[in-house]
Formats: structure tokens, sequence, C-alpha cells
């Protein structure tokens, strides 16, 4: 057995329709149960059955109960954005602006939990950081919609073209092995990620809010990194297959957008949310030249035809 049909296998196994459903099925369960017991969790320590010095926002208030179905599905989106990569690159992409969305959504619970209602709600850091990701998850969602909009507009031309071109068959193949290979690799930086974080919860000697400060930031700011590594690999092999300048710049668009994402992470406050819209608009802004551009290059060929 080759390595190609043995990718082929574990591509089959780990990313067919069959697999893709049974996981949204096994997530969703979870999801429920996870929230029953996070709510449990503030009861008891609501209750003081369970005593800790200082708890953390999302053990004081049961709105943060929330947040941990939304760590779940967040999991299943990381899932469905390699499940698509073979198929689409605009599914694709738009798969990592919804993960980053629902980052912000995630966000939104975990704050609700620490808002201080009062005439300063301007100059407490927790009430600006809820404005902040309040108004960004209504922006980012309709951006989303457009970003879908225009992937629509651009897809049947996008698809023809890719069919007919030479070689394209070859480009999926190696996009499959690709996502074959995120799998497990994204699977043991989840439980790394974990483990890191709470073996480092276990033995610090840190309040317990602090503990939980970053937690936004488990696995997402490492991931994004390997989908950097993702998407230039995929330049890169692109460049066997089509030397058309409209979608190197597309590509290469959406690598940059994946990077702005990335950075967000590295910062908080209003640079965090400006640099996730800006990735957003920029990602929606090369997606419409391109779609503008492979029309335009329809009609030249149907006028010299």
């Amino acid at each position: 057995m080759n390595a190609i049909s043995f990718f082929d296998r574990i591509y089959a196994k780990l990313l067919s329709d069959k697999t893709q459903k049974t996981s949204e099925q096994i997530i969703l369960i979870v999801a429920i149960f996870s929230f029953l017991i996070h709510l449990i969790l503030i009861f008891l320590v609501d209750s003081g059955i369970i005593l800790l010095e200082g708890p953390s926002d999302l053990l004081k208030n049961p709105i943060a109960a929330i947040y941990t179905p939304f760590s779940f599905i967040l999991v299943y989106e990381v899932y469905l954005l390699i499940y698509y990569l073979p198929r689409s690159i605009t599914t694709y992409i738009t798969k990592q602006y919804e993960i980053i969305t629902l980052i912000i959504i995630r966000r939104l619970f975990k704050d609700l939990s620490a808002l201080t209602l009062s005439s300063d709600w301007f100059h407490i850091r927790y009430d600006l950081q809820f404005t902040y990701d309040l108004i960004a998850s209504v922006l980012l969602f309709y951006l989303i919609h457009l970003f879908y909009v225009h992937s629509a507009k651009g897809h049947s031309v996008d698809y023809q073209i890719s069919q007919k071109a030479e070689g394209i068959a070859k480009f999926i193949k190696i996009k499959k092995i690709l996502a074959a290979t995120l799998v497990p690799v994204v699977i043991c930086l989840a439980g790394y990620s974990f483990v890191t974080w709470f073996s480092g919860f276990i033995t610090s000697s840190k309040p317990l809010d602090l503990s939980f400060e970053n937690i936004n930031n488990i696995f997402f700011e490492e991931f994004f990194t390997i989908l950097i590594i993702a998407d230039v690999i995929l330049l890169l092999f692109s460049f066997f297959y089509t030397d058309e300048f409209h979608k190197v710049i597309r590509n290469s668009g959406f690598i940059i957008s994946t990077i702005l994402i990335r950075l967000s992470f590295s910062v908080e406050g209003l640079i965090n949310t400006i640099l996730i819209v800006t990735a957003m608009v920029f990602g929606l802004i090369i997606l419409v030249i391109h779609n503008q551009f492979e029309r335009h290059s329809e009609l030249q060929k149907i006028r010299n035809t």
C-alpha cells in the first residue's frame, strides 16, 4: 500500500459524510451534558457545598454556563473547516471566519458574567470588552453573510473552470492528503493545549480568575498558526496547476486574512476586535475583486470565440 492510498483510507475514515454526521451528533450530546454539568458546578459553588477562594466569573453566574457548550460547538466547527478544505476554498475560509466569530460570541457569555452595571460603564475594562464584542459580533455576522453571497456568485464559474483545468484532480488529492493529516494534528494539539492549561491551573498559585483570564486563547492561538502553514502549503502547490494572477492574489489574500486573525490572539481590548474585523473585511474585498476579475475573463473568452 503506497502513501497516497494510505491517506485515502485515512480521509475516508475521518472525513467522510458518515463520519461528519456521527461527529455532529456526538458533539451535540457532549455539549448538552457539559452545559448541565457547568450549571451544577455553579449551583454547588453558590450553595457553599464547594468552597473556592475567589471563584472565577465562569463559576459565579448561570449565564456563564453557556460558555462550555459553545466550546464544544467550536470544536465541531474546527472539524467542519478541515472537512470542507478539499471541497471549496471559499467555504474553507468562511469556516475560519465563523470560528473566530463564535469565539467572540463565546467570549460574550463570559463577559456577561462579569458586567458591572454602573454610570462608569466606559471606564470599566470588562464592560468595555463586552461593548466591543457586542458590536463586533453583529458586524462579523453581516460580513460572513456578504462573504457567502459573493462566494455563491463566483462559485459556478470557478467550478466550471476548475473542472476543465488540467491536473485539478491531483490538486484535490493534495488537499485531501493535507486534510487527512490535519485531523490527527489538531486532535493532538487540542489534547496538549488542554493538558498544559489544566496542569498549570492545578499547580498555579495565582487566583482562580487569573487562571481563566486567557481561556479564550487556549488551542485556537496555535490552531490558527497551523492554518497559516496549511494555507501556505496549498498556495505553493497551487502554482503547479494555475498561474492565473487573480487566483494567486485571492489565495495570498486569504493567507493574509488568516495571519491577521492569528495576530488578534496576541492583543486584547479594542485592538483585538479591530484586527478580527480588518481580517474579514480584507478577505471579503479580495473575494469581490477576484469575482469581478473572473467575470471579466469569461467575457473576454466569449468575445474572442
